[in-house]
């Protein structure tokens, strides 16, 4: 999903319309990329080709050009901005990152350029939806795929910045191995909220931190897994006391630099590994004395590493790229309701 080189100002291949003239323009597959077609020229062609009748359920296709990627198993899917629609977004991340019907994956990442006044802050800023449709401030995980993603366009090199909702972020590239790569990125001073809160549960109270990592963290020691704490996850994403949601991390100190995670995650559930999870338990463990840095993450698929850096946690962990490709999203409407 190469960026098209800029040129001439686009237009629509029928009318020769150009947004500036008020028209949407839809580009083509990658394969001709400097081919458009405008929102009013698509209808005329599918009142033309469907012969569609008025009140009659149609099926308005787009197509969304995506790139896959993982961070330790944890997968996302990324969209320029500039190729995804405009509208329906929640909607649209629930259909791609359905696992039977769609592509599959815990997030879906738009992709932006910075804007022309700050070119030189940020590389990119991204805005991730989850798979349930609901927005989230930022994912580690998912911003070493979107530093990947740069990469692997030119648009970045050693050193990447990426505008999220929790503001800018750096990484460090280590390594890269074809479409393999690993990153060190600074995920900010943690932010403990309160150490040893006692979370009521149907249970009973549970002990618990919460954090705030650039999103909402709620840490809870356990001796083992072996518990619903999937169950539990779910129970407590979505507690009162969070209005927002929280994401979940169940962890138990190995030795004095170890700590073994498992992930529920807001807006995605079970995950593999978690950028902010680990870097939220992790924040609870050196605060609680359980662990001294550097620690090492246990997590469902793989280890990653966090050190603090004079008051900021360091996460290094890997990036890979593994599909690109179109998505097409059909959504069932009327033809009144495209036509107007």
């Amino acid at each position: 999903m190469k960026r098209p080189a800029t040129g001439e100002e686009p237009r629509c291949s029928f009318c020769r319309k150009s947004q500036e003239e008020g028209r949407k323009l839809i580009s083509s597959p990658s394969d001709y990329p400097r081919a458009y077609i405008c929102d009013e020229c698509i209808t005329v062609c599918h009142s033309i080709l469907e012969d569609d009748q008025p009140g009659q359920p149609v099926a308005s296709k787009t197509r969304i050009p995506f790139l896959k990627a993982h961070g330790a198993k944890n997968d996302f899917l990324l969209t320029w901005v500039d190729d995804a629609p405009a509208e329906h977004l929640p909607e649209i991340a629930r259909a791609i990152c359905d696992r039977y019907t769609g592509v599959g994956a815990d997030g879906w990442l738009l992709v932006g350029e910075p804007a022309a006044s700050e070119p030189a802050k940020y590389h990119a800023a991204i805005h991730l939806i989850n798979s349930d449709g609901s927005d989230a401030e930022m994912s580690g995980n998912g911003t070493r795929c979107a530093a990947a993603f740069l990469i692997h366009n030119g648009l970045a090199g050693d050193d990447v910045r990426i505008l999220t909702g929790a503001g800018i972020k750096h990484l460090r590239l280590l390594s890269r191995d074809g479409l393999r790569f690993t990153f060190e990125m600074n995920m900010g001073a943690p932010e403990i909220r309160d150490l040893r809160f006692a979370l009521p549960l149907a249970d009973g109270p549970r002990d618990v931190t919460l954090a705030w990592v650039g999103n909402p963290q709620c840490a809870v020691p356990v001796e083992n897994f072996d518990f619903d704490w999937r169950k539990l996850g779910a129970e407590i994403e979505a507690h009162p006391h969070f209005p927002h949601r929280t994401n979940v991390s169940f962890f138990r100190a190995v030795d004095e630099h170890t700590l073994e995670i498992r992930f529920y995650e807001r807006g995605a559930g079970e995950t593999m590994s978690s950028g902010t999870g680990s870097t939220g338990a992790v924040a609870a463990g050196l605060t609680r004395g359980l662990v001294r840095s550097p620690v090492t993450v246990l997590t469902p698929a793989g280890p990653l590493e966090i050190t603090e850096k004079q008051g900021n946690l360091c996460l290094v962990g890997p990036a890979e790229i593994v599909a690109e490709g179109s998505f097409h999203y059909a959504k069932i409407d009327t033809y009144e309701q495209r036509s107007t």
